[in-house]
């Protein structure tokens, strides 16, 4: 399929990097430089060079959140709530301000909490998006079943409503509700599909069978091939192949032979062909409206490790905007 034939993306085609170098929905430093080491490995000319128009206005540094955030205590178990709820919300704004204007936003993370305000935006544009999450982990923890409290586990929680900013792992109030502009943000659990999961906490999967949610695991990829599980999970969520689609590619749903520089490796995940499909066949529907690349961290691991990850991030990139081996 052609570049020229994606239905939600006007002529000329115009792909808007937003860079997102936050950490705070998790406690490892160094995943805010990802965007940057992505950026300056020459990404915006590669996709240039697949045909697109490329906006680019710098890396949202966030200091006037942060700044503003100085005391964030915990609410409940939620570490930096302020701060993860202030950045995601304005996140929001980019990411729906470049839908809005027929753009296609590629957010580069950055931690995966960045996924609220993604998905919101892409949902302020397209409110009948499905989204498909690649990711070794669930992300979709609530606030009284994290063990860990990072709010990156979190976000696909509260996009689908099964967590309340009225409620907060247990803190009950009206004064204490930063995340209630996604109050009006709704993603059905019906219209969300996993693929790549291999760690997922026991609260999640209960969350995951009690709502029938699409989830294909390592072991479906196994069994079936990564060819039958895109088209399974599709099938699920997007049965007409009408609805525009919001992928969200964690690195760490890749084997960490593949992509080791990320901060939850998990063994046995996909491999560099099978994450490449995903973001082949997704472009190939013409249906993909928004791409996230989460969880870059160049501060792990040793100076090729980093390079070899980067490198296997621009090229998903590529992949899912158009890119094809022939």
């Amino acid at each position: 399929m052609s570049p020229q034939s994606l239905k939600f993306i006007p002529e000329p085609r115009t792909v808007a990097i937003v860079g997102c170098p936050f950490s705070g929905g998790q406690h490892r430093l160094g995943v805010d430089e990802g965007p940057i080491h992505l950026v300056n490995a020459g990404l915006g000319q590669q996709l240039k060079d697949l045909g697109w128009q490329v906006e680019f206005d710098g890396h949202h540094q966030f200091e006037d959140i942060s700044a503003a955030c100085q005391s964030d205590p915990p609410i409940g178990k939620l570490k930096n709530p302020r701060l993860v709820s202030n950045v995601t919300e304005a996140v929001a704004k980019v990411v729906g301000g470049h839908a809005a204007k027929g753009q296609l936003p590629l957010t580069l993370g950055g931690d995966h909490s960045l996924a609220m305000g993604t998905i919101a935006g892409t949902l302020s544009k397209h409110p009948d998006a499905v989204v498909i999450w690649i990711d070794a982990h669930a992300d979709i923890n609530t606030p009284e079943s994290t063990d860990s409290g990072n709010i990156h586990g979190m976000p696909l929680a509260f996009l689908t409503s099964l967590a309340s900013s009225g409620n907060l792992g247990g803190v009950v109030t009206d004064e204490v509700r930063p995340f209630s502009w996604l109050d009006k943000i709704h993603l059905p659990t019906s219209r969300l599909a996993y693929i790549g999961l291999r760690d997922v906490d026991a609260g999640e999967k209960a969350v995951l069978r009690e709502h029938n949610i699409a989830a294909y695991s390592m072991h479906e990829v196994d069994r079936y091939g990564i060819g039958k599980v895109v088209e399974m999970a599709l099938d699920r969520v997007n049965p007409g192949r009408r609805a525009p689609v919001h992928l969200s590619f964690d690195v760490d749903a890749l084997d960490p032979t593949v992509a080791p520089s990320t901060g939850t490796p998990v063994r046995g995940g996909l491999t560099f062909r099978e994450g490449h499909y995903i973001c082949e066949r997704l472009f190939e529907t013409g249906l993909v409206v928004a791409v996230d690349l989460m969880e870059v961290n160049p501060s792990l691991k040793d100076a090729e490790s980093v390079e070899q990850t980067v490198a296997v991030g621009c090229s998903l990139v590529r992949a899912a905007l158009g890119e094809t081996l022939l």
